[in-house]
């Protein structure tokens, strides 16, 4: 049986086996560079913005955050070059907030941009975090539909429940500060759209052949 250069085989080639490093397709591989990069830029810029950082709270979830997403980014790389598992499975992110949202508007100022560093709050700084978290969980649910290797999607796929996880925290912490304020409908117009949809009753019917 003779090889390529690559070192594939030719019965290889002919039936679309890989070994595991080469298990990848185009669109997983620019999707992931992607992700990658996506990962190192958040965890760049909570570097960044720690020293600026002066609640003890946040500064708190900055770290924790910061050591999980750190992790997650290595086993993901180790999964991504190997194609196999990781030194370790993906962990659970734990959050310490309660689950208590505070809802109503309060007046407050309008938003406008700084014109220094000095300017930068607490409320930006946790506002970056939020929204780097939600932007982590919408790309690696994109990444994960389009990975061909069974170990990198599973890597992928379990680290979304972290990233909203970490996206409900931050924004339990605004919320607390009247950073992120959530307002609610009136009762009756609320109570219209919860009953808006209703389980099925009974055994469905399925065809068994195209409908005429």
């Amino acid at each position: 049986m003779t090889q390529n250069p690559s070192g594939q085989t030719h019965e290889n080639m002919h039936t679309g086996m890989v070994s595991p490093k080469m298990n990848h397709g185009g669109h997983e591989l620019f999707d992931l560079h992607e992700t990658l990069s996506g990962s190192v830029a958040a965890l760049n810029q909570s570097m960044l913005l720690r020293p600026m950082v002066k609640d003890p709270e946040l500064l708190d979830i900055l770290d924790r955050q910061y050591r999980f997403a750190l992790d997650e980014y290595n086993i993901t790389v180790e999964a991504f070059k190997s194609g196999q598992d990781p030194s370790h499975p993906t962990s659970r992110y734990e959050m310490q907030q309660n689950n208590d949202f505070i809802y109503g508007m309060k007046a407050s100022p309008p938003k406008k941009p700084i014109q220094n560093a000095s300017e930068v709050t607490d409320e930006i700084i946790s506002g970056y975090l939020l929204g780097t978290a939600k932007s982590g969980a919408s790309m690696r649910t994109m990444t994960a539909l389009e990975t061909c290797n069974p170990v990198v999607r599973r890597v992928l796929a379990d680290s979304v429940p972290n990233c909203i996880e970490m996206a409900y925290e931050l924004a339990i912490y605004q919320n607390k500060h009247h950073y992120y304020q959530v307002p609610q409908l009136a009762e009756q117009d609320m109570q219209q759209l919860l009953n808006a949809f209703g389980t099925y009753q009974g055994q469905p019917s399925m065809p068994t052949k195209p409908l005429q």
